[in-house]
């Protein structure tokens, strides 16, 4: 089904169907990068966080940040939509949260690609963590971004009823 909607439902219909959709989402990807700032925010306390090097520490902050930075995204849509309750402005909260959602994403592939290339400097410096990064880059890149906007390009339009 596209996003322009059912024949039968009303417009409000649609932008309560919209927004339970995309709370979902945002409930799949936020319990992920909860995960893994869980797992960044203990590093720093383990016996071998002294063996990073000054470049591991800093890409360690990095990844830090850019994982908060992820949650604030994937979780702003949830407050958005607290503030605005029962204010009738649905269809410009499913739009301001699409861009938040958007962009929560695109901070999570950054955040994984980074600690993957985090970890895998550790155990194995040198090409194999750098290759392993972009590997992760370029999957996260592939199938969260460039498919659906290949995909969405290609489609007839916003009515396009053709198979996925």
């Amino acid at each position: 089904m596209t996003s322009a909607g059912r024949p039968d439902e009303t417009p409000a219909e649609r932008d309560d169907r919209n927004l339970m959709d995309l709370l979902q989402e945002l409930r799949v990807a936020t319990l992920g990068v909860q995960v893994l700032f869980g797992f960044l925010l203990g590093l720093p306390f383990t016996s071998r966080f002294d063996g990073l090097g000054g470049w591991q520490r800093w890409l360690y902050l990095a990844i830090m940040f850019v994982s908060a930075a992820s949650i604030i995204l994937l979780v702003a849509p949830v407050a958005y939509h607290r503030l605005l309750f029962r204010r009738h402005q649905l269809e410009h909260l499913i739009r301001a949260a699409n861009i938040l959602a958007i962009c929560g994403l695109i901070t999570v592939s950054l955040a994984v690609s980074g600690a993957v290339l985090l970890v895998t400097s550790y155990v194995e410096p040198g090409l194999p963590a750098a290759l392993a990064a972009a590997a992760s880059a370029v999957a996260f890149g592939t199938l969260w971004f460039v498919l659906p906007v290949v995909r969405r390009q290609g489609s007839r339009g916003p009515d396009a009823r053709t198979a996925p």
